[in-house]
């Protein structure tokens, strides 16, 4: 059955439902659905959201989904806007689903972001309080970004100010840069498997995904070099330190081929950088931009995987004409971050708490990491990880199991948990179930519960 039958399946259910009760009534909850409608919990969540739309139904955050007052619902007609839309270019559900607040009762672990425990929350209301009694702090700030932090970026990095521009964290930086660099139709190169958020901004942009694999040393440089070649892409993007989902690290013989393949072929290489704050057992290695000398490393990192999901201040390092390119595309987007947020920024980076966050936040993600490490390994013989990360906060296993991807993700949303499928994480072909596991949304002792129930749900199946 398609995805658009089943939504349209569980629209007309909750339809249903909405016309037999009475307003205010609470509709059973996403996880009671799946199970008896047989469904992803992806297909409930359209179907609320478009009876939501249609002002058949409210959802409250934190309470549920309820009938709507009657006085409320709407009868407009917006049929004509399909017809006229055209198909759906863009399918956002895989970062959709990462952004949403699970249900305090639903044990998740497929966030991309630390739980609200391991946040600076008081040090975040310090900066904040500073910030804002600033004289300039609620004035225009500078398309490229306020200085004082663009030389905070810059000096972690090693390079001058001038070379950093100040962005709404990583993902408006990554597509400023898919449209800067390359136009529609065009290939871009992702390393196999990555972040959805790549794939979606790829696609957003119109450029073409040729998958590069990678193995536990990172991007494979001699099937770079075939990629560009047959190609001819001229942007790669890659995660040469704890990438996500698999944690690897581009091994250190391998950084000099890489930078090669990419400045033979007259090419970009864009280098996230999103766990420089996650190192957990040793330094993270040096930036690739630091032994990139021609200008062919852009350079991505945000703080919002190591403060807080809304602390969207994030940083480009580019050298040469493609600077200007980027600070032109900044400002054509959204003419520049919000200077509260960057004076937020400056009195977070500059305090004596930021380094003793961090602190923290490393060993409590150790401590997070190798509990599930260990419960895996000792409760869930179906489950394999190839390689522990030495950063981020993420596993990346193999699952050995009769169950579908679909049948496993949906089995375990019924029972209380929310897991990430590997497919969302692939453009190519998948060989085999894989999941992400996110360390970082749990602690200690609700990890070890959500190993307990997978390895319940791979018996069972």
């Amino acid at each position: 059955m398609s995805n658009d039958s089943s939504v349209g399946r569980v629209v007309r259910e909750l339809r249903s439902l909405a016309e037999t009760g009475s307003p205010g009534d609470q509709l059973p909850s996403t996880r009671s659905l799946v199970t008896r409608l047989q469904v992803s919990p992806v297909t409930v969540s359209q179907a609320t959201a478009s009876l939501v739309a249609a002002g058949v139904l409210t959802s409250v955050p934190g309470r549920g989904v309820f009938i709507a007052p009657r006085s409320t619902r709407h009868t407009h007609d917006f049929a004509w806007q399909s017809v006229t839309l055209g198909s759906q270019m863009l399918d956002v559900q895989p970062i959709r689903a990462l952004q949403t607040d699970a249900d305090p009762s639903v044990r998740n672990l497929n966030s991309g972001y630390i739980s609200a425990d391991l946040q600076p929350r008081r040090e975040l209301m310090a900066a904040a309080t500073r910030a804002l009694r600033r004289p300039s702090g609620w004035s225009t700030a500078p398309p490229e970004g306020i200085h004082e932090l663009r030389q905070l970026f810059a000096a972690d990095l090693g390079t001058d100010t001038a070379d950093v521009l100040i962005t709404p964290g990583t993902q408006a930086a990554l597509n400023s840069a898919f449209r800067s660099l390359a136009s529609p139709g065009q290939t871009v190169l992702l390393e196999e498997p990555t972040y959805p958020g790549a794939i979606v901004a790829a696609r957003a942009a119109g450029l073409q995904i040729t998958p590069v694999p990678t193995d536990r040393d990172g991007l494979r440089p001699a099937l770079l070099r075939s990629a560009l070649a047959a190609t001819g892409a001229r942007v790669v993007l890659t995660q040469p330190a704890f990438a996500n989902p698999t944690g690897h690290t581009l091994a250190a013989t391998r950084r000099a081929e890489v930078l090669d393949a990419v400045a033979a072929a007259g090419a970009f290489l864009i280098e996230d950088d999103w766990a420089r704050d996650l190192a957990l057992d040793a330094p993270a290695p040096p930036p690739l931009f630091r032994d990139d000398r021609d200008g062919h490393v852009i350079y991505l990192r945000s703080l919002t995987k190591s403060a807080s999901p809304s602390m969207r201040v994030g940083a480009v390092a580019a050298r040469g004409p493609v600077r200007e390119r980027l600070v032109d595309s900044r400002l054509a987007e959204d003419l520049f971050v919000p200077r509260p947020l960057q004076e937020i920024a400056i009195e977070l980076l500059s305090s004596p708490a930021w380094p003793r966050h961090l602190r923290r936040l490393h060993a409590q993600l150790r401590g997070r990491r190798d509990a599930l490490v260990s419960a895996l390994h000792q409760q869930v013989p179906q489950i394999t990880v190839d390689s522990v990360p030495q950063g981020g906060s993420h596993l990346w296993a193999r699952v050995a199991t009769s169950l579908s991807e679909t049948e496993l993700v949906a089995a375990a949303h019924a029972a209380g948990m929310v897991i990430g499928p590997g497919t969302q994480f692939h453009t190519g072909e998948v060989a085999g179930l894989q999941l992400r596991l996110s360390f970082g949304a749990a602690p200690q002792d609700e990890l070890r519960a959500g190993a307990g129930l997978l390895a319940r749900l791979l018996a069972d199946g």
